[in-house]
């Protein structure tokens, strides 16, 4: 399956910065463990390996990537990331959607898993950037003031039309990694991008789209049918 194993390979990545970080200050521990009292040392070392072991329990389990059981069936809008529905609404998205549209927004907290999947099977048609703010993701406004990056896709069943994603950064998560660009060619279930700590998801869909979630419910990503079009 295309783009798994990239959250591991983040992780990993990751790792390798912590290990950087935890051999500078063992190295400035043991440089200045002279003027140090008796112990202090040993309590140093103890301390920073806790920590770093803490960290990396902590980084495997939010990087962790299980495979979806895409839903089977025509017209059917699976979730874009694991989370917690707590926002249903129409709004304004211009530039893929082209006016008034359904939202569900979906709040992913540091216990969630962070990859996102492709809400629906059709071709990557923008990949948008936009630089701004990092609230704390458990605020509504994050959707609009917060850095984002927005994707479109054009579905492949006749006449449902565009749908759109937005990954929204929060006050830990400050990286967006996509795995998408335009001109990619997704199924559904598939994963497209992986937002590093707590954040929120948005799914923007055509108006005539039918929501089959409420408020409060727990999704899973590439599984759970937040929504169904009708060509």
């Amino acid at each position: 399956m295309k783009h798994k194993g990239k959250a591991k390979a983040a992780f990993h990545r990751m790792m390798l910065r912590a290990l950087g970080i935890y051999w500078v200050l063992g190295l400035l521990l043991i440089m200045v463990s002279r003027f140090l009292i008796p112990g202090i040392l040993m309590a140093g070392v103890i301390t920073l390996t806790g920590l770093l072991i803490g960290f990396a329990l902590f980084a495997g389990y939010f990087f962790r990537d299980p495979d979806a059981q895409v839903p089977v069936g025509n017209g059917l809008i699976v979730a874009p990331g694991h989370g917690t529905v707590d926002v249903i609404d129409e709004t304004e998205e211009l530039s893929i959607l082209g006016g008034r549209c359904r939202r569900i927004s979906i709040f992913l907290s540091v216990f969630n898993v962070h990859v996102q999947q492709a809400p629906v099977a059709g071709t990557v048609i923008r990949v948008c950037h936009t630089p701004g703010q990092f609230l704390n993701a458990m605020k509504l406004e994050s959707a609009a003031l917060n850095e984002n990056v927005l994707i479109g896709f054009q579905t492949l069943e006749p006449a449902c039309g565009p749908v759109a994603i937005k990954l929204i950064t929060g006050l830990i998560a400050r990286r967006i990694i996509p795995w998408v660009q335009e001109g990619d060619v997704v199924a559904k279930g598939e994963r497209v991008s992986l937002i590093q700590f707590g954040s929120r998801v948005d799914i923007y869909l055509p108006l005539q789209a039918k929501v089959a979630v409420a408020l409060g419910d727990r999704v899973v990503g590439g599984e759970t049918v937040v929504a169904r079009l009708e060509g």
